[in-house]
């Protein structure tokens, strides 16, 4: 068994994986050691993990990883990878994004891919029919976008995402959640149709915290994987270790 830990811009997940099937994904504001061990004796079978992460976390999980586990490994700009990384600056790529790529790749092998994250950044990752990751573009998320309207400006309240269905707003919150709303989903639906005009039979993989937003909204169709990032650590861990 596999343990997986992600550790995000605004929140850690950790999963649990058997044969390359995932049992569990659990959410969690900070990942101690003692869960690290409350997990490996509810689990004796867990013998492997790997470890993402986009920012700062403490020595003390590393060093509980590192001694609890036959296989660990710490995914970083040199860690060997199931896709060849075309990116010219393989030190500044994300974790995430890589990882997420990855798991697309290992869903759909020889396909040409756009990934796109939906989290606190707007991020879109392709893979072309190659299995060579080439690269993407990173954007404001949703939130961050709200979030920027209301602090940059003098009055301008603090707007969250909800459903609404018009071309303009009659209010200044309307007009808010209109705009930025309609504009997120517009530059999504731009960007999948460009990626159409320059590579043919392109799979949409949608994934992050704010993928169910696209839900009916989207000219293209497109596939929502929840775990993604999870399944590419997973698959990540598994090339390692048959290395």
């Amino acid at each position: 068994m596999n343990l997986v830990v992600d550790i995000g811009n605004s929140r850690t997940k950790f999963s649990l994986f058997s044969k390359g099937k995932v049992i569990i994904t659990v959410p969690v504001s900070e990942l101690l050691p003692e869960h690290i061990i409350l997990l490996k004796n509810e689990h004796p079978l867990l013998n492997k993990a790997i470890l993402s992460s986009v920012r700062e976390y403490p020595d003390s999980l590393k060093e509980t990883l590192q001694n609890n586990f036959d296989t660990f490994l710490e995914l970083n700009h040199q860690t060997l990878l199931p896709v060849e990384n075309m990116y010219l600056s393989k030190e500044t790529l994300g974790n995430d994004r890589i990882a997420a790529a990855v798991g697309a790749n290992n869903l759909y092998r020889n396909t040409n891919l756009l990934v796109i994250d939906a989290g606190t950044a707007l991020t879109y990752d392709f893979v072309n029919d190659k299995n060579q990751y080439l690269g993407g573009n990173i954007a404001p998320g949703l939130e961050m976008r709200f979030k920027s309207l209301h602090y940059f400006t003098g009055k301008l309240p603090l707007v969250e995402a909800q459903s609404q269905n018009k071309l303009y707003g009659s209010t200044t919150e309307e007009a808010i959640l209109a705009g930025v709303q309609n504009g997120f989903i517009y530059e999504v639906d731009k960007t999948i149709e460009m990626f159409n005009v320059f590579y043919g039979n392109l799979k949409v993989i949608i994934t992050g915290g704010n993928a169910n937003f696209f839900d009916k909204e989207l000219k293209k169709p497109f596939f929502v994987h929840s775990n993604l990032v999870a399944q590419g650590l997973n698959s990540i861990l598994e090339y390692n270790e048959n290395k």
